[in-house]
């Protein structure tokens, strides 16, 4: 596994299986191995060509967050299957208060004076898998039975129907998905600051009672003497 300072990524390469007029995704996934909550926002050097969902998010410490990258669909073979794209990851330490409705540009910004960790992903096409060839081989050679007359239903090419293609749907289910396990994440990610702001208001409370208890305690103290005294 790649890392940066703050997060660590896979893969490092982003790979296509590449194919004209197909909607293409693929999956990265970011891991945060520190103790600090992170705040990331990925970037690409062909805005039109792909999409990442979510583009901007936080990982809680020791957990993992899922991308998905989509290539739109491209009407020409690149030359030699060549592709010069890339993405950019900026994370920056952020803190518990935080939400993805609070990040903005400034903070991955060199001159804000936060320290920024940046890692640069390469894109490369690879070849589709091929599917299993549907004719056997010998298929194409006609057969004679036992009574000595040619079997024509062996000669016959045996083709197989292939499924449609739903890749777009399939696509959307994945996005979707995504979008819902990170939406549950930063629920999570809600509720545990939350407790945390009870659980400090809890502290303040008891810290406020132990001082009444303690200065009460003091008055008593110094009005038994008092009376004493008069006594």
């Amino acid at each position: 596994m790649n890392s940066g300072e703050f997060l660590s990524i896979q893969p490092q390469e982003l790979q296509f299986p590449f194919e004209l007029n197909k909607q293409i995704s693929c999956t990265m996934q970011l891991t945060n191995n520190t103790n600090s909550y992170v705040a990331f926002k990925v970037k690409t050097t062909n805005p039109k060509k792909y999409s990442v969902r979510p583009n901007t998010g936080i990982v809680l410490p020791h957990s993992t967050h899922d991308l998905l990258v989509t290539m739109q669909a491209q009407k020409e073979s690149p030359a030699d299957m060549q592709c010069k794209d890339k993405f950019l990851l900026q994370s920056v330490i952020t803190t518990p208060e935080i939400t993805v409705k609070d990040i903005t540009s400034d903070m991955f910004n060199k001159d804000s004076g936060n320290l920024i960790d940046e890692w640069k992903l390469k894109v490369s096409y690879v070849s589709p898998p091929q599917p299993p060839s549907a004719v056997q081989e010998g298929s194409d050679e006609g057969s004679v039975s036992d009574n000595g007359i040619f079997d024509a239903y062996a000669a016959a090419p045996r083709t197989q129907v292939e499924p449609e293609d739903d890749s777009s749907q399939v696509n959307a289910m994945i996005s979707r998905l995504m979008e819902e396990k990170n939406s549950a994440i930063q629920q999570n990610n809600k509720l545990h600051q939350e407790m945390e702001h009870l659980r400090r208001k809890i502290s303040q409370k008891r810290a406020a009672i132990l001082f009444i208890y303690v200065f009460i305690g003091e008055l008593i103290g110094v009005l038994a003497g008092y009376i004493v005294k008069k006594i």
